[in-house]
């Protein structure tokens, strides 16, 4: 065996790793984010996070003990300018700042999203604060959910659930039965936008489908998600 010479090529400088904290469960997530990052030369580098086959604040909020495990999977070679927690209901149930604090434990990045914290802050770039919510999950998750978008100035008094638990159903719950709900309760008048909930619903082609019926904004939480992270990746250069 001969041991060969090598050189090492220098990292970009403008093309920071950005990393993506995704449930155990979820089959959507990085579908979609490979469409929503197609153009972004950053590098995005994918950790998973045990998560239980059912939906329910007790799963949830177990993912909390989980963070830093998953956070510290993530490569070290460099900083990130980003982390993004890819989980909506367990933001609003853990809390973004905790989730934060605790993915921070284990990896250098200089701040971190999530669904949650992410569909806030796009909220405020669009001007809109009276949501029509479409979630898939059972009134327990829909609670905490609600109230944590409340204390971001955002309305939900309008919202439906397709009332679902297991994550591999959700999943699975078609395009047009996404479309169909979220234009039946985007119609309604007293809402400025829709807000799609859930990484593991698979949104990204309905909702242009949805604006054209409804004329107003739709947000996903892959997208909220995808478009906060490239916004703080832009931020923190």
């Amino acid at each position: 065996m001969s041991t060969l010479p090598y050189t090492l090529d220098p990292d970009d400088p403008s093309a920071v790793p950005m990393g993506l904290i995704v449930l155990q469960t979820d089959e959507t997530i990085e579908p979609e984010f490979r469409s929503l990052f197609i153009d972004d030369k950053s590098p995005l580098y994918v950790s998973r996070i045990p998560s239980g086959a059912e939906v329910n604040t007790d799963t949830l909020a177990q993912m909390e003990t989980d963070l830093p495990a998953a956070a510290d999977l993530l490569p070290k070679a460099r900083p990130y300018r980003v982390v993004g927690y890819g989980c909506t209901s367990a933001s609003s149930v853990i809390g973004s700042d905790r989730v934060e604090q605790m993915v921070m434990q284990t990896c250098n990045t200089a701040t971190v999203t999530n669904p949650l914290r992410a569909a806030s802050a796009c909220a405020r770039h669009l001007g809109v604060s009276k949501f029509a919510l479409l979630s898939p999950y059972i009134e327990e998750v829909n609670t905490p959910l609600r109230r944590a978008f409340a204390e971001q100035g955002i309305s939900m008094d309008v919202f439906g659930t397709f009332g679902e638990s297991e994550e591999a159903k959700v999943v699975r719950i078609s395009t047009d039965s996404v479309v169909d709900a979220a234009v039946r309760l985007g119609r309604d008048s007293t809402v400025d936008a829709v807000f799609l909930s859930c990484t593991n619903l698979r949104t990204l082609t309905a909702i242009p489908r949805i604006e054209a019926q409804i004329g107003k904004p739709v947000l996903s939480s892959n997208q909220s998600l995808a478009w906060h992270m490239k916004q703080l990746n832009v931020s923190q250069n």
